[in-house]
């Protein structure tokens, strides 16, 4: 499937699983999908499985984001908890759309208890509260890190590093209920943009699909590189060299650095924002809080400029610091080109808030980084140690980070290296067909019926549609943008009821009251603003209110499993707005 059929799919509204090979466009047809969001007045809900991963789409960890932290369980008081939780709450009950990166690295058993919390505050049984979930990521790469069970087996590195990981198919999220519940759209991208190479195209290829055959090990061979530590005078200098253990890399940079006469600059992380989120972005953030540079170090960017001068991953040495206090370092590229590095920023921003950044020089030695920490990057060159694999999937991540055999240089290799999971290989396949059928079935559809679904979920969503005339578009962007809550405002000030703002706007009633509770929320509107629309329904509002006093919960399911059935979901909704503060 190309990126645009898979866009196309993903306007419509309908959950999908967005996979595909490392370089197939998975985060560029995330982001065209995110943009088209935007130009429609829509904000998605941005969240990833790891907190690297977070910070490289500028969300926040799916963890974060549900509220369940880093529970293992949930309990019925844990959920209730969560769903009284005011912050969560809103911004669970407010989304419409809910993105989740790396879906390979999140467990079944963490995508059960989002569903859970998601239900649990939206209220009604559909999968996720009847949100449109996307779920991006590529099983063949590096599993989930789950509790340990039955099915699940631990392995400890030479260093000690603890990874843990699902022994068959059951840790996988595809393996959760709520997976099935969702039943996503498969969207398999099958064109490359990363790899440069037939050859090594083929060979990672082989690795996905467990054929890995004598031809293939002699093209490794043909990469072996001998020696240990890479110094300024090595010819392997120009590359990063990728490790399965922290240690290694951490004795590799800072010999390196040590080796290069001279005082180092020290540049320092700067943080705004509630500590526990700046903890995460920090721990996601691949410049470290203390930055320590000489000239000649090797580095790596760690962020996509947005003039383009450089991109994640890109690699270079310091030639020199710039003459001012700062001192900020100036990178001469691999093509010879100079670039400053000066700071930018890293945050984590919900429905258009920002709500803690941390500022740096967006570098890291290069000299050496972790597998793991390379899952999602580009490098021009690589030398890879894999002597240590422990991890199915951590050879594949580490090979696939370079676009051709010629970068790549390989220091080790054992047999681990070369396996992907069993059940990932098998499930591939299923995923595949299933991708053809999507395809195969939305191009059958005729285009006013795929015109009309993609309509009904601009509208559901609360957003507007682009108009297509273009003197009407000019004339558009030239005048001053009215949001979409902005207009729910006018109308309710204008003194409509609930039904007559939702018949004017086009959408369902739950959309209003969405926009309301985001400007009651704001302060934008008073308890005396919305009060007339509980006309004609005070017996009703009076019933359910008292039902939420006592609960003690502001959560929708205590109160609705409370009347069993006997009220419905939209007027809970209306009476827990009308609540006095």
């Amino acid at each position: 499937m190309t990126q645009s059929e898979a866009l196309s799919i993903l306007q419509t509204g309908a959950n999908v699983f967005l996979t595909g090979e490392p370089g197939s466009g998975k985060t560029h047809t995330v982001n065209a999908y995110v943009r088209w969001l935007h130009e429609r007045g829509i904000e998605p809900a941005i969240t990833a499985s790891t907190g690297i991963a977070a910070t490289h789409i500028g969300g926040m960890t799916i963890h974060a984001w549900s509220g369940i932290g880093v529970l293992r369980d949930l309990s019925e008081y844990d959920l209730d908890r969560i769903a009284g939780t005011e912050r969560v709450s809103r911004r669970v009950r407010n989304a419409k759309i809910l993105i989740i990166d790396e879906i390979s690295m999140l467990s079944a058993d963490t995508l059960s208890m989002v569903d859970a919390v998601c239900r649990e505050i939206r209220g009604g049984e559909r999968a996720f509260g009847g949100l449109q979930v996307v779920l991006v990521g590529d099983f063949f790469q590096l599993p989930p890190i789950t509790r340990e069970s039955g099915m699940r087996t631990r392995a400890v590195g030479r260093n000690g590093e603890l990874d843990v990981a699902p022994r068959s198919g059951a840790g996988f999220a595809f393996s959760s209920p709520a997976w099935r519940a969702a039943n996503p759209l498969v969207c398999y991208l099958d064109e490359q943009h990363r790899q440069e190479d037939g050859e090594f195209l083929g060979l990672l290829s082989a690795i996905r699909a467990g054929e890995v055959s004598m031809r293939h090990r002699e093209m490794l061979d043909g990469r072996r590189i001998d020696g240990d530590v890479v110094m300024d005078d090595d010819a392997t200098a120009e590359t990063t060299r990728l490790y399965t253990h922290n240690a290694s890399v951490d004795r590799m940079n800072d010999a390196a650095l040590g080796a290069i006469e001279g005082k180092a600059e020290r540049f320092l992380m700067d943080a705004k924002g509630p500590d526990h989120l700046i903890d995460n972005l920090k721990r996601g953030c691949l410049s470290p809080e203390l930055l320590l540079l000489k000239e000649g170090a090797r580095v790596m960017f760690t962020k996509n400029d947005p003039g383009a001068r450089y991109a994640n991953g890109t690699l270079g040495k310091v030639v020199g610091f710039q003459p001012t206090a700062q001192r900020y370092p100036v990178v001469e590229l691999l093509n010879g080109e100079e670039v400053a590095a000066e700071p930018v920023e890293w945050k984590m921003d919900d429905a258009g808030k920002t709500l803690a950044r941390i500022t740096q020089v967006p570098l890291r030695l290069a000299w050496a980084m972790t597998v793991h920490k390379s899952q999602g990057m580009s490098l021009d060159a690589a030398t890879v140690d894999l002597s240590a694999a422990f991890e199915y999937g951590q050879g594949y991540v580490a090979l696939s980070r370079v676009r051709t055999l010629e970068g790549l240089g390989l220091h080790g290799l054992n047999d681990r290296a070369l396996q992907v999971h069993p059940e990932i290989a098998r499930k591939d396949r299923e995923f595949k067909e299933a991708s053809e059928h999507a395809r195969e079935a939305f191009e059958a559809m005729g285009e006013e019926e795929r015109a009309a679904m993609e309509t009904n979920f601009i509208r559901a969503s609360g957003g507007t549609e682009v108009l297509e005339d273009a003197a009407r578009m000019r004339a558009a962007k030239s005048a001053p943008k009215v949001p979409t809550v902005d207009t729910t405002l006018a109308l309710l000030r204008a003194g409509g009821s609930l039904a007559d703002i939702a018949k004017e706007r086009g959408v369902k009633t739950e959309t209003i009251i969405d926009h309301l509770e985001q400007l009651k929320e704001s302060g934008r509107i008073t308890q005396e603003d919305i009060e007339p629309l509980g006309e004609g329904y005070e017996a009703q509002i009076d019933r359910i209110q008292a039902a939420f006093k006592k609960l003690k919960t502001l959560a929708m399911k205590p109160v609705f499993a409370h009347f069993k059935g006997d009220v419905s979901y939209a007027d809970i909704r209306l009476a827990r707005l009308l609540l006095p503060d």
